[in-house]
């Protein structure tokens, strides 16, 4: 298994990469570069990481801050993808390790500290342990047929102390 990841914001010129992983990872969602456009282009409400590995982008993570800019931030773990063939390496855990101290230094830089994550996920979607097991993330709440199934949401509590 290869960890050592390289994670580092993403910018417009990685949309094409991005957008790559996306198609591969939703097969549901449709109009995945404009998707991500979209996203990039709501910074700072938005804060998006790729990972790279020898140079090609294997992963992506979606980053969102909750409820306007406060002193103590709530953020959305928005979305996370990682190519398929590629599951199971690590590359998960590393985007979410990795950006997470990005994301509070940019906290810090606008006046904020971290108080808690949120997720919501398919509710059989494997994901979920990542997300306890690097967030320390509990269900809270399932709400039926959402999207396309029954969905999940997750909280990292406290994130501040």
């Amino acid at each position: 298994m290869h960890t050592q990841y390289r994670i580092r914001p993403m910018q417009p010129a990685d949309l094409p990469a991005a957008a790559a992983v996306h198609r591969l990872a939703f097969v549901r969602q449709n109009h995945s570069h404009e998707w991500l456009g979209a996203t990039l282009n709501a910074y700072p409400r938005f804060l998006c990481y790729l990972a790279e590995d020898q140079g090609a982008v294997v992963g992506y993570i979606l980053w969102a801050q909750k409820s306007g800019f406060r002193d103590q931030a709530v953020l959305e773990l928005d979305q996370i993808a990682v190519l398929p063939a590629r599951h199971g390496q690590g590359i998960g855990r590393a985007l979410i390790d990795q950006s997470l101290p990005l994301v509070k230094s940019e906290l810090a830089q606008q006046g904020s500290t971290l108080k808690h994550i949120i997720v919501n996920t398919r509710a059989d979607n494997h994901a979920q342990q990542l997300y306890r097991a690097v967030l320390g993330a509990e269900v809270v709440a399932t709400i039926t047929d959402l999207y396309s199934a029954d969905e999940v949401f997750v909280v990292a509590r406290n994130l501040a102390l």
